[in-house]
């Protein structure tokens, strides 16, 4: 660990409470009227007890500068909260947190844009508020509206943009007058896949500035491509925090664990012959559908057959995240009694990039299918990436290799 003088963030012991049901407003006279003439009515005079909500309890954490730092969880767990706090827009019930250096945020599309002016002054609105001087801001103008492709509505009022071109100008706005410090949440998510690969690429080059990012998201590939480190934040709190792979594997692993096996069951009619279970058979992990390795890896299929199989023909394949065929084979002229059966595939390696991948199984017999199943849960690979670490350059495996130059005064010029 670096210095703790190093630390652009601090937080400690940070909480914030809500009241459930009821939100701050402003009350004109007629509304103050309204609420005391209806509290006349009210049975008894009797209040109802407030009912609090604690979005964030005793948080504590430490992010250095330079460092791309990953917020995970579910809905509702905190992360929205934290960064609001970070960036200044809510305050804290109870803790304290420290900011060290110039911050940007991205937390909801337009924020901090208004939207009766035009695109181009709302750059200039956002780089004053940054404390950047017109100078600075002129100097980042051409590169800003390249990139968020909005050249021709630049003069247009941003109340007439769509979701989308907000969001480009916004992200451009972010990431081109160079905070210190730059919170994301989430909205890549509103982007075209075209948009959120130019985003991701400027954030990593964002990053190998030395400056500090904290990015929100529930694209795990994201997670796993930008980030150093993860903090996990269940129910308010942190529940774990590491290394971005590490982290990302526990939670998709608890993700995926409370999904019913035979939830996707659907239409699966046949009574002949049903897919029930799959595991990983080795090697073992924490979890039967966790694969941890790239070496040797055994397969195990359960199948109750309720019939004679004659002529069987037993298929399964394998799909990335983006239903991308990865691998399939067949065995056929299968026969087999009825009963509890096992099918094992043994395969001399598995390199995949890490994430969720699906496995589907099919059973025909000499009339046509008995059963076809998407294995549920996924399978989740969460080996250590050795790939090109630009995703557009890694591709589908994960294998590693060694580099070497050998010089020969023998080779033609």
């Amino acid at each position: 660990m670096t210095p703790e003088n190093d630390a652009v963030i601090r937080v400690s012991g940070l909480g914030k409470r809500y009241r459930v049901g009821e939100r701050e407003r402003y009350f004109a006279l007629r509304d103050v009227l309204t609420r005391a003439f209806t509290t006349t009515f009210r049975s008894n005079g009797q209040r109802k007890t407030p009912d609090y909500l604690w979005a964030l309890r005793d948080v504590s954490l430490d992010i250095e500068r330079g460092e791309v730092v990953g917020l995970i969880g579910r809905n509702g767990a905190g992360k929205t909260t934290l960064l609001k706090i970070l960036s200044r827009i809510t305050r804290p019930t109870e803790g304290f947190a420290e900011i060290h250096g110039r911050v940007g945020s991205l937390l909801e599309v337009g924020t901090g844009f208004h939207p009766e002016l035009t695109g181009r002054e709302n750059i200039y609105l956002s780089g004053a508020i940054l404390g950047m001087s017109k100078r600075e801001i002129d100097q980042k103008h051409n590169a800003i509206v390249a990139f968020a492709e909005v050249e021709r509505f630049l003069d247009t009022p941003l109340k007439h943009y769509s979701t989308g071109m907000q969001m480009r100008l916004a992200f451009a706005v972010a990431a081109h007058l160079e905070p210190e410090i730059l919170f994301i949440d989430e909205v890549l998510a509103v982007g075209d896949l075209a948009f959120q690969k130019k985003c991701l690429g400027k954030m990593q080059e964002v990053s190998e500035s030395g400056r500090t990012i904290v990015f929100v998201s529930h694209q795990m590939n994201q997670i796993r491509r930008l980030c150093q480190r993860v903090y996990w934040l269940e129910n308010g709190g942190i529940h774990k925090t590491g290394p971005a792979n590490q982290v990302v594997g526990m939670y998709e692993a608890e993700m995926l664990s409370g999904f019913d096996r035979l939830s996707t069951n659907g239409n699966r009619s046949s009574t002949k012959a049903r897919f029930v279970q799959w595991e990983i058979g080795d090697p073992g992990a924490d979890s039967p559908n966790v694969l941890a390795s790239t070496g040797a890896v055994t397969l195990k299929f359960g199948l109750v057959l309720n019939v004679p199989l004659r002529m069987g023909v037993h298929g399964i394949a394998l799909y990335d995240g983006n239903r991308n065929l990865i691998w399939g084979t067949a065995a056929d002229n299968l026969e087999l009694p009825p009963g509890a059966h096992h099918f094992t595939h043994e395969l001399p390696s598995l390199p995949l990039r890490p994430g969720p991948y699906t496995w589907k199984v099919s059973l025909y017999d000499e009339h046509g299918l008995l059963d076809a199943w998407e294995c549920v849960p996924e399978m989740l690979v969460v080996t250590e990436p050795v790939t090109h670490p630009k995703d557009e350059w890694a591709g589908m495996l994960n294998i590693p290799s060694q580099f070497s130059i050998v010089s020969d005064a023998g080779c033609p010029k």
